[in-house]
């Protein structure tokens, strides 16, 4: 299996995980907002939980996966590339050093 089909897999299965995981998350917050049979504040909890929960898991799965496509982007493409390139010669340096600024007087009207 070459390098872009194991990142491909990758890719599907752990979005995947994350989808059954956040439907798992919805269908518990459903089963206990049915069971709880109208009171308000708990089903309040209960969905602040869930919406919690797949918000979390989600965000977690984005940074981690863009992470990881800059970590292999870097990797793969400005690795050679600074390999490649010469090293910058050094900037010139001025001759002598420019005179300071006069000195400000105040002048008593």
């Amino acid at each position: 299996m070459g390098d872009a089909a194991l990142e491909k897999s990758r890719a599907r299965y752990g979005l995947l995980a994350v989808v059954i995981s956040n439907l798992a998350i919805a269908g518990v917050a459903i089963f206990g907002v049915w069971r709880l049979g109208g009171d308000r504040s708990v089903i309040v909890g209960v969905l602040t939980a869930a919406f919690t929960a797949v918000s979390s898991m989600t965000t977690a799965y984005l940074g981690i996966k863009a992470v990881s496509n800059t970590a292999k982007s870097i990797a793969l493409g400005e690795g050679a590339a600074r390999q490649q390139q010469p090293a910058p010669a050094p900037a010139a340096t001025p001759a002598a050093p420019a005179a300071p600024p006069a000195q400000r007087t105040s002048e008593a009207s």
